[in-house]
């Protein structure tokens, strides 16, 4: 099974397996803080498309097209190949992500992708 939440929560049992899936590391969060189990950078948007993007609601539709096109790369279905191995070795993946909107972020459309397969 695999769920997100902010790597700013705190740590909890039910977290299983812990994955950063943002291409850079959270502000203010030590890796002791975090408990990351794996940094899984590859996965995460280009830093052009980050850019872009910029949190926009204006550009959500934009960027969720744009980074399921990502997905297919060769780089990040690697990564992606390696996520769900890992759903298959774990009873819970915790995917996390720094920012404060889950609703219009990466970790939304990767849940959604991995759920689809």
């Amino acid at each position: 099974m695999f769920q997100a939440k902010r790597v700013y929560e705190p740590p909890a049992s039910e977290d299983g397996y812990r994955v950063l899936i943002d291409r850079l590391w959270p502000r203010g969060v030590s890796k002791d803080a975090a408990a990351v189990d794996l940094w899984l950078k590859e996965i995460a948007p280009s830093t052009e498309l980050r850019k872009w993007f910029g949190h926009d609601p204006a550009r959500w539709e934009g960027f969720a097209g744009r980074y399921r096109d990502e997905l297919r790369e060769a780089d990040r279905a690697a990564a992606f190949e390696a996520l769900q191995a890992l759903g298959q070795e774990h009873d819970v993946v915790t995917l996390l992500f720094a920012t404060k909107e889950f609703e219009q972020s990466h970790a939304v459309l990767l849940l959604a992708a991995l759920d689809a397969r």
